[in-house]
């Protein structure tokens, strides 16, 4: 509830004459309650809003903050909503006032965009909200000039075209149907339905009456949302309400707006007189005191001129509305006419539209120019259409359904019936409730601090009927108190009635009597003093309470100066004793530091001695630990590579025992291969030479006779040897080459891996050469670092152990410097024994002739993995 102020201010608020933040709606907050007293729930209503403001207001005042609020927003903003210095909106330009002194309105639009946040309003509704307001003053900007007819109007120029094209993005509607609803009239007949134009004066009228129509529905939807976001407790009986409304105004130009804020007013002081006076009289008779009646201003009679039906000022206003060709000086006329012989009305001597009503506060001059125009309310349908026809579902849902407009729109509305209406629901609300008045008075009108102007007080005290209650409570009995409030405030004025037995009245008679106080009045349960007695009563009762004090002062200033001696006293001696113990401390502490200074200087000492000791012994050790590590890595450097040496030997022996093998078997096969050939040829040429003779000793034989014989079984048998010897030599020919293929193959075979094995002693070279120039080095650099440890032990001989550090520093850092190529930090040894000489390059120099590919790969897997550390 408390963040929706701000919303409610930046719409429902706008400076005035007197005001810069001036509430310009009615508002009453209820905060309802459950049966245990806790809160249940709570509501805003809201009265009365002056919609006549957003289309004109006067100088120097100004319309509504939130135009304001949106013209200070950001550029972005601005931009999307083609915004720019109020200056040139004719809804904010009427008045020359833009700015309010000390007000940032750049930081009140952000304010209220939170305030918005919180009480439950999404970012895409304040987007539709702003629009409206966006395009509010846009179509305040449309200006209208006459068309080709006589009585009709179209948009003027190019600039009030670009703002009617604006008007109709942001409430998202087709611009011509928006240039129709401002420009023209649908009239429906039983017989036909015309459209009638409107002249440039009646689509200025009907421009206006959108932008009212527009801001009015947007201010109830804005009450509606924070009332859901509350949340309302409807079985709730017990409320407590706030009700918060502007008062009574008299300005030089009064219009119908402040007709309407002093009717409220009138209506609140015949509330606020029956509710204090006749109350204050009933209570009189309840006590059953002898009293007169008091007279008091009763206003009933401006109430009836305003209100009355139907002779009534509001009345006769709704009538004249209802007649198109009235104006506001026939309403004027009729007003003279009607109210010529009433002592509340006066008719000014030097105008013919004005007139006076004479309020409980004052008279009040009000002009008639515009109580017409301000009070009419006709629902307009194209409006309505207009609306429901936007894309936007927020603006078409401020519309209410046709259905209920055009219902409405068969009897006349007035705005003045609608307040009435309104304020008469107000004030049931108020007279089902226990009031309490709270009556505000400004100071000044220049809103400063430290200026008090009486006449203006005066008058506010005037209007919110204060002199009036001071006067009538005067008059009467203004201090009522039961007998007990009576006697516990002013018992002390006669101890002797409160120590007898009396009844309480009794008793209050005995006090007044020997005050010697007349003219009050002793009811049944109180005691009503006239003005003045209580005052009275009061400095006597101040005397004896003044005297009393003192005489307490004087025991407990005794009393206290003795309680302070005798502390002063204490405190010097627990002081005297203070000091004494701390002198005493202050030697002690003083011998004891002494004592702790020597112990510290000999602790130190030896401190200094001990660090400078482990220093010097920590850096030998670290010196020790490095050339160890250096020893153990070379000598492991040299049995790796005298493993690999190994290996690549043992590869190469049986590489080269296998090629022998292979060779003597390969030699063995092609001189067996080549000896049974010889022999089967041999034994060939027997088996032909038998065959010859065989054939040679048969061919007589066959000639005589024809009789075979066993030879020529024989010769049979010796052809299939033949043949057989035959294929048995072509077949060993074919192995032969064979063989010879494949010897050719494995010479070139053997010819690559020789290049391969020639490769592998340059590399094997290489790595010797890289190894011997290591060494050297690092001999170099160890017999460095012996200059440097036998520099060193000079220097701390002569400076002390202090200066440690520093040596240790600039040792390391030389040992850095110089073993860049190895992978210890500290320098390497100068080669003692025979691990550290250069190794003999014969060890790896082999004579081979055959390796094959995958004893080659072998070999460079091993070779890598042995010399990886040089590297």
């Amino acid at each position: 509830m408390l963040q929706s102020i701000p919303v409610l201010e930046a719409f429902g608020n706008a400076k005035t004459v007197r005001n810069n933040n001036s509430s310009r709606f009615g508002k009453f907050v209820e905060i309802q309650f459950d049966k245990k007293g806790r809160i249940s729930g709570a509501a805003i209503r809201t009265y009365l809003l002056e919609r006549s403001r957003v289309c004109q207001i006067s100088d120097p005042e100004r319309n509504y903050h939130c135009f304001y609020l949106l013209c200070a927003a950001p550029p972005e903003e601005k931009e999307r909503y083609k915004l720019g210095n109020p200056k040139s909106f004719h809804y904010l330009n009427q008045s020359n006032c833009y700015e309010l002194v000390g007000v940032s309105d750049a930081h009140d639009y952000l304010t209220t965009k939170r305030a918005m946040d919180i009480v439950g309003i999404s970012q895409k509704e304040q987007d539709a909200i702003f629009r409206i307001v966006a395009a509010i003053l846009h179509l305040g900007n449309i200006d209208f000039a006459k068309g080709e007819e006589s009585d009709s109007a179209i948009v003027e120029d190019e600039e009030s075209k670009f703002h009617l094209q604006m008007t109709a993005d942001l409430l998202m509607c087709d611009p011509h149907a928006l240039e129709d609803a401002l420009c023209k009239r649908v009239m429906i007949t039983p017989e036909e339905i015309i459209t009638r134009t409107l002249d440039p004066h009646g689509a200025t009228v009907s421009r206006d009456g959108l932008a009212r129509t527009i801001y009015s529905h947007l201010f109830d939807w804005l009450v509606d949302k924070i009332n859901a976001s509350i949340g309302q407790d409807p079985a709730s009986k017990c409320l407590i309400g706030v009700l918060d409304i502007y008062g009574f105004e008299s300005f030089k130009t009064n219009s119908f707006e402040q007709f309407c804020i002093n009717f409220t007013n009138e209506k609140l002081q015949q509330h606020f007189n029956q509710h204090v006076f006749k109350m204050e009289q009933e209570e009189y008779t309840k006590e059953e005191i002898d009293w007169s009646y008091i007279e008091f201003v009763d206003n009933q009679d401006i109430l009836d001129l305003v209100e009355k039906k139907p002779g009534g000022i509001i009345a006769l206003l709704d009538e004249a509305c209802m007649f198109p060709k009235a104006t506001h000086e026939t309403f004027s006329q009729k007003l003279y006419q009607t109210f010529k012989d009433h002592i509340r009305f006066i008719k000014p001597k030097l105008t013919r539209s004005d007139f006076t009503i004479v309020h409980y506060a004052g008279e009040v001059q009000y002009q008639s120019d515009h109580f017409l125009y301000k009070n009419k309310d006709y629902v307009v349908v194209e409006h309505q259409n207009l609306l429901s026809s936007s894309s936007c579902s927020f603006v078409a849902g401020l519309s209410p359904s046709l259905s209920d407009e055009t219902a409405k729109s068969s009897k006349f509305s007035s705005i003045g019936s609608r307040f009435k209406l309104q304020l008469q629901q107000l004030m049931d609300t108020l007279n089902s409730t226990e009031p309490h008045y709270i009556r505000c008075v400004k100071p000044n009108n220049f809103l400063k601090p430290s200026i008090f102007e009486n006449n203006n007080v005066m008058q506010q005290l005037r209007s919110g009927g204060v002199l009036e209650a001071v006067r009538i409570k005067c008059a009467g009995y203004p201090t009522p108190k039961t007998f007990f409030e009576f006697l516990t405030r002013f018992g002390i004025l006669a101890p002797e009635a409160l120590e007898g037995n009396y009844e309480e009245e009794e008793a209050c008679k005995k006090i007044l009597e020997k005050m010697g106080l007349t003219g009050y009045q002793i009811g049944k349960t109180k005691i009503f003093l006239k003005a003045g007695q209580m005052a009275e009563l009061d400095a006597q009762r101040a005397g004896i309470l003044g005297f009393s004090a003192k005489v307490i002062q004087k025991k407990i200033r005794t009393h206290i100066t003795r309680k302070k001696f005798v502390s002063m006293r204490k405190a010097s001696i627990c002081i005297q004793s203070f000091w004494r113990g701390e002198l005493a401390r202050k030697l002690y502490e003083l011998l004891k530091r002494d004592a702790a200074a020597v112990k510290i200087q000999r602790d130190l000492r030896r401190f200094l001695a001990r660090k400078a000791y482990i220093r010097t012994k920590f850096s030998m050790m670290i010196l020790q630990t490095g050339l160890r590590a250096m020893v153990a890595r070379n000598e492991f450097r040299y049995r790796e590579r005298t493993k690999a040496a190994t290996i690549i030997q043992a590869y190469w022996r049986c590489h080269r025992a296998f090629s022998e093998y292979k060779k003597l078997k390969k030699a063995s096969t092609i001189s067996q291969s080549r000896w049974k050939g010889r022999a089967v040829s041999r034994e060939l040429r027997k088996q032909k030479m038998v065959a010859q003779e065989v054939i040679e000793e048969a061919c007589p034989v066959i000639r005589e006779s024809s009789i075979p014989d066993r030879g020529a079984e024989k010769i049979e048998t010796l052809i299939m040897e033949v043949e057989n010897l035959k294929a048995l030599l072509l077949a060993e020919k074919q192995r032969a080459d064979e063989f010879e293929r494949k010897y050719a193959e494995a010479q070139e075979s053997s010819e690559e891996r020789r290049k391969k094995l020639e490769e592998t002693d340059r590399v094997v070279h290489q790595l010797q050469d890289s190894l011997n120039r290591m060494i050297y080095s690092t001999s170099n650099q160890v017999s460095e670092l012996k200059m440097i440890l036998s520099t060193s032990s000079r220097q701390t001989s002569t400076s002390g152990p202090i200066d440690g550090d520093e040596r240790i520093e600039f040792t390391s850092s030389n040992s850095d410097a110089s073993s860049s190529d190895s992978d210890f930090t500290f320098p390497a040894p100068i080669p003692t024994s025979p691990t550290f000489s250069a190794i003999n390059p014969s060890s790896f120099q082999l004579i081979v002739q055959d390796i094959s590919a995958a004893e080659f790969s072998g070999f460079e897997s091993d070779k890598e993995s042995a010399f990886d550390d040089f590297f």
